[in-house]
């Protein structure tokens, strides 16, 4: 009875230490991220509500990534917590083992595990989808903020602005240049424009049209010919222009299930009914890579879990000890660095997929039994 309140005392600091510290890591890195993200007002046109709903599915992405430096704040944190308050030495003059704290470790761990498992396969690419479709079906707010005075503007594809003068909504001095039929709306049925150039001497902005007053439409026509229309008012409306932001699908964007569906048609050579999204057959790699990152990576945190477990080895000396401690530290870091870095490589080859693979299985009995055999040798 006694131990288990321990071990629940123990499981309940660690896992109240991962939450803090990766809430408080993903906020200050979403901040940053979110500042980036104001483009989609200020050179898209999207509105302030979009802009917020995309900040805040891509929280989840920036989440899965800080989970494994997380756990391992939280597991040195917790560590160096029990040490002050002496409530280790009080665990080993009960009777309590260090191995029963290190296999406490490790079941946490599991946790985390698992934990990632599910926001990598399931939450994170569900939520990056989902922003995805929210900036595909969010037409453009406002085009204030993105026609700007005497300054090209080409926020919108094909679509080229200037603007003379601009005060509050009013714009004056207004060039128009569409080489991809945006504005076919503005001429006659019959006509087959290559491109087209709108000047007008006014124009009032109100939301996302223009009115635009005074003015020409200057038409190339497809037989060579050029077709002048004038006008003293007309409507632009922008809602179902195709602005610059990225709209397809990317890969960490793209479902597990799909991902599996991807690798089993490419090493089956299956013929599946259903179509892939980014299944690139001339670039495998990358899906690998995408596989390897959201269900291997994570067999590292375990890895972590029995490397910090080694700061519990008992050292005489007190500066032996810090040393101890920012080894392992230093340590584990580097291997959560190295499990980010080659990932990457691990699409290339099956040399590398394999060695990533294997890599947490063959490491971590090797270093569970040398630390093993380090808290017999403190036993004796």
């Amino acid at each position: 009875m006694f131990k288990n309140k321990i071990y629940n005392y123990i499981s309940l600091e660690l896992i109240k230490s991962f939450i803090l510290i990766l809430f408080s890591l993903s906020l200050i890195a979403w901040t940053v991220r979110a500042v980036n993200f104001l483009d989609l007002i200020v050179d898209s046109g999207y509105s302030t509500s979009t802009y917020f709903v995309y900040s805040l599915l891509n929280l989840t992405n920036i989440m899965t990534k800080f989970i494994p430096l997380s756990f391992l704040l939280a597991l040195v944190l917790t560590i160096i917590k029990l040490e002050r308050q002496s409530e280790l030495l009080v665990l080993w003059t009960s009777g309590i083992s260090k191995s029963k704290i290190t296999n406490l470790f490790f079941l946490i761990s599991l946790f985390i595990f698992f934990f990632y498992v599910i926001f990598s396969t399931i939450i994170t690419p569900t939520a990056l989808n989902k922003s995805r479709s929210l900036v595909k079906q969010s037409g453009v707010d406002t085009v204030t903020n993105l026609i700007k005075p005497n300054a090209f503007s080409d926020a919108f594809k094909g679509l080229t602005f200037y603007v003379g003068e601009k005060k509050d909504n009013i714009i004056k001095n207004i060039f128009i240049k569409d080489d991809s039929n945006n504005l076919n709306s503005l001429l006659p049925e019959n006509s087959s424009s290559k491109n087209k150039t709108v000047i007008a001497e006014r124009g009032i902005i109100n939301k996302n049209k223009i009115i635009l007053e005074k003015g020409i439409i200057q038409s190339f026509e497809k037989d060579n010919t050029v077709r002048i229309i004038q006008f003293n008012k007309t409507l632009l409306n922008f809602n179902n222009l195709d602005n610059r932001v990225i709209k397809d699908v990317k890969i960490q964007e793209t479902s597990t299930y799909k991902i599996l569906s991807c690798l089993k048609n490419h090493y089956y050579n299956q013929i599946s009914d259903e179509y892939v999204k980014n299944c690139p057959k001339d670039n495998i790699a990358i899906v690998i890579e995408t596989f390897s990152r959201r269900i291997l990576m994570p067999l590292y945190i375990p890895l972590v879990a029995v490397l910090i477990s080694f700061m519990l080895i008992y050292t005489k000396n007190k500066k032996s000890k810090i040393i101890n401690r920012y080894f392992f530290f230093i340590l584990s870091f580097i291997l959560l660095v190295l499990s980010e870095l080659l990932v990457r490589y691990s699409g290339i080859s099956k040399f590398g997929f394999y060695t990533y693979f294997l890599t947490p299985f063959l490491l971590f009995p090797l270093l569970y039994v040398v630390l093993i055999k380090k808290f017999w040798k403190e036993l004796k």
